[in-house]
């Protein structure tokens, strides 16, 4: 049978307040005795004592416990980022309380809101869509958190993104470079910020190289159901541009999915070229040649978690408020 801090107090002849007091840390703070301090500390790591994590957090008001809310768990970019999370937040003694949206905004309210029920201490959001109005709470109750990988224009938040706009001028310009003319832009969620600046570096690539923009080229996927909206799309996009000679994917399941369109109709993909933002391994077997930016995950992780720790260090009242906006370099290779 486990012991309770009732138990504690009274074979050691001290108050419950003291017990409390010392298994939170703050013994000293409250005047306690190093003697006594001493005394309950080697107390419970004889009887070996568990606290009730659940009743220190609410004591306390920490919980050593960060929220994380992604758009999917099963993607491979956002699988990778929260492992990064992970590793970073260890570094300072916290655990990660995972959900995912599904790319419901909906839903993205109602794990915000769970998660803070269930006591975390911050919160980092992937948002799939516009949540104005949660995160604007938020902000006004200056609970921390940061987002990650997307950022709105008009809320003053932390945010951790790469740099959308050059990395997708950068990757459009390669295939210029290889003589390609009609490249086509497969895109999807043109709504989101993120999004749009890589549409507008795939313009801003065509503009410089005097390549007149083509609205047949501009492929907009419905993210919904996306697997099965993509195939619709080429099918069109093939038919109205046959002697096209070039892709262009803002995101790499777009990507996985154009390729195995090819493999099903027996499509040879090495007559076009090809440039993607953000890796799947499985690139490197299906399309060698493809240039894809690899987004720095390890980066991103750590920058995004230490955002957060400071931000809830100075809820806390240590430091100044800051406000962090950090934009990352990718790395383009094929």
């Amino acid at each position: 049978m486990s012991i309770t801090i009732k138990d504690i107090a009274k074979d050691l002849k001290v108050s419950k307040t003291t017990v409390s007091f010392v298994l939170s840390g703050i013994g000293s703070s409250k005047g306690i005795s190093a003697g006594t301090q001493k005394k309950i500390l080697e107390y419970v790591e004889e009887k070996g004592y568990q606290p009730n994590l659940l009743a220190k957090s609410l004591y306390t008001g920490i919980s050593n416990t960060i929220g994380v809310i992604v758009p999917s768990i099963g993607d491979i970019f956002y699988a990778e980022l929260v492992k990064e999370f992970e590793v970073e937040a260890k570094k300072s003694g916290y655990i990660l309380t995972i959900c995912s949206s599904e790319r419901d905004v909906l839903q993205e309210v109602k794990m915000i809101r769970m998660l803070r029920t269930k006591q975390v201490d911050g919160l980092i959001i992937a948002p799939t869509e516009y949540c104005g109005q949660e995160l604007k709470s938020l902000l006004k109750e200056n609970f921390p958190f940061v987002l990650v990988d997307r950022f709105y224009p008009d809320l003053k938040t932390n945010y951790v993104v790469v740099d959308d706009l050059e990395t997708s001028f950068v990757l459009v310009n390669k295939l210029i470079a290889q003589g390609k003319k009609k490249i086509a832009l497969i895109t999807t969620d043109t709504r989101i910020t993120t999004i749009s600046l890589r549409n507008k570096g795939y313009k801003d690539a065509l503009n410089e190289a005097k390549i007149p923009f083509d609205e047949n080229l501009f492929c907009e996927v419905k993210r919904t159901n996306y697997a099965n909206n993509i195939i619709e799309v080429l099918d069109n996009l093939l038919g109205k541009v046959p002697d096209i000679d070039g892709f262009y994917f803002t995101t790499h399941y777009l990507a996985l999915e154009t390729i195995l369109y090819f493999i099903k109709k027996n499509i040879n993909i090495s007559q076009y070229g090809l440039a993607c933002i953000h890796r799947n391994p499985i690139f490197e077997t299906l399309a060698p040649s493809m240039y894809v930016a690899r987004i720095p995950l390890d980066e991103m992780g750590r920058e995004a978690v230490n955002i957060l720790l400071n931000e809830m260090i100075n809820k806390t009242g240590t430091g100044d408020k800051i406000g962090y906006e950090i934009s990352l370099s990718n790395s383009i290779g094929s």
